[in-house]
């Protein structure tokens, strides 16, 4: 039977976004709310959001720790219920939500411990004649809301902590406890103890009835001390109540039909114009497949692999577009490869929306290889355009493809290319099965028709959402 759940995170499309959290906590209250769930979400009110409080409705008043009252606020909003915790000595700065020009705030713990604690009294006392049974948290920054219900009261409502990036643990020192107000003798190593100070995100995984994350194989992968980040051993123990959900992406925005050039799986010859219109913007020649990279150029992306491998795919007729930003010295090789092969390779630091549709569209392959990937969305834009993504075979990424092995075409199931290890050698390998299989213009066909065949919206994963917190009820 339906029911209602307060989403508790830092961060949601399309009010506030610095990365895929906020696209998942934005599309899934429409996503349950299909099938009859009733979502709320949670969220600060940062000084961008400050606006939105005029046409909301003030319904509560809440002692925090470590700061003054926060007042809650509520109002429907881009078709979503949404309750933002208004404290001003905590959220209204300039900057983004985790820091200013001088890196991160130093107050970090105690700004979203201030978040968790609303977010564990409305859970518990209801608002506005509103009580959820499940808090759904997200994240470190909502890590303490799950421990807070455990340690103060609960009355009846459960909790479910969702990891999207293990890497980011919100990490204080053990002096904050009180301050915290979280209990002294809960201070050891099978509780919340980590390493001689607190984890927030620690806090959520021991004290959370259910434990997700965004796709099934990185809740395998965080079992393993490769990939669990010093959290392994704690999420293997609780093992019997950690599961994989992937992500989605909103279908109605990554639609091909929708683009300035539509296509579709029936008529592709959109695809073939946005290609040309795509060499034509940066005067490349580009016989084989065109390939792009949409991504943060970060080693945790690989994209410190393509100087080794890129000449190679070029010789073999591939051509490349870069669209991204981060770290300086990859960013500076990516535009020496540009200079290197001025009619192969184009690159654009920074980030154009308009652009990335327009690369998805035209196209041919997109490259994903990620050393850790929790799901992933750039490769289910790939499969959404037929825009053939070959990924590191970790997290989202081996779940959402199915490579183009002999097997895999025999049996007319392939829809992208997947390889491992993440190194160049296994990623020059996958280059190489592009190029051939961009040559079997029948093989090549029948992928990108897998590809664009593949369910990636949020439908499927709303319903397990659904199923999990029906398990919790009583």
């Amino acid at each position: 039977m339906p029911g209602k759940v307060l989403s508790v995170a830092s961060e949601c499309v399309p009010f506030i976004k610095t990365g895929g959290l906020a696209d998942v906590v934005g599309a899934l209250p429409g996503a349950l709310d299909r099938i009859g769930w009733d979502m709320r979400v949670l969220l600060p009110a940062y000084r961008a959001l400050r606006p939105l409080l005029a046409g909301m409705d003030e319904v509560d008043t809440i002692e925090v720790p470590a700061g003054p009252d926060a007042v809650v606020f509520e109002g429907d909003l881009h078709g979503i219920h949404l309750l933002l915790v208004d404290a001003p000595g905590l959220f209204d700065r300039e900057g983004g939500p985790y820091g200013g020009p001088g890196g991160d705030w130093a107050d970090n713990a105690q700004r979203f411990a201030a978040l968790s604690w609303v977010a564990a009294v409305l859970a518990r006392d209801g608002i506005d004649g509103w009580k959820p049974d499940i808090l759904h948290a997200h994240d470190w920054q909502a890590g303490l809301a799950p421990a807070y219900l455990a340690y103060h009261g609960s009355s009846g409502a459960r909790s479910v902590m969702t990891v999207h990036n293990i890497a980011f643990q919100g990490w204080a020192p053990a002096s904050m406890l009180g301050q915290l107000r979280l209990p002294a003798a809960e201070f050891h190593p099978g509780a919340l103890e980590y390493y001689g100070g607190l984890s927030s995100l620690k806090a959520g995984l021991v004290t959370a009835d259910r434990i997700t994350t965004v796709s099934p194989t990185y809740a395998a992968e965080l079992m393993r001390p490769e990939y669990g980040m010093g959290l392994h051993g704690l999420i293997a123990a609780r093992r019997a109540v950690v599961s994989g959900i992937l992500n989605g992406v909103d279908t109605d925005i990554w639609s091909p039909e929708a683009e300035p050039i539509p296509f579709g799986p029936k008529s592709m010859k959109g695809k073939a114009k946005a290609r040309k219109a795509l060499t034509d913007k940066y005067k490349l020649d580009v016989p084989g497949p065109l390939a792009i990279v949409v991504s943060r150029l970060t080693d945790q992306k690989g994209i410190d692999l393509l100087p080794a491998i890129l000449p190679d795919f070029i010789a073999g007729g591939g051509g490349l577009i870069v669209l991204g930003s981060g770290d300086p010295a990859l960013e500076g090789a990516m535009r020496g490869l540009a200079a290197l092969y001025p009619q192969r390779v184009a690159v654009h630091i920074g980030y154009d929306e308009a652009l990335s549709h327009a690369l998805f569209a035209g196209a041919d392959a997109v490259l994903v290889p990620s050393r850790f990937e929790p799901c992933g969305l750039t490769q289910m834009y790939g499969l959404r355009y037929g825009t053939l993504p070959v990924v590191a075979a970790v997290g989202g990424l081996a779940d959402t493809v199915i490579s183009a092995t002999p097997a895999a075409l025999a049996a007319g199931v392939a829809t992208g290319i997947a390889f491992q290890p993440t190194d160049a050698m296994a990623f020059g390998q996958a280059l190489d099965r592009l190029l051939a299989l961009y040559a079997d213009r029948k093989a090549w066909a029948k992928t990108q028709a897998n590809a664009m065949a593949q369910e990636v919206g949020w439908d499927a994963s709303a319903v397990k959402y659904a199923q999990l917190y029906e398990s919790l009820m009583p």
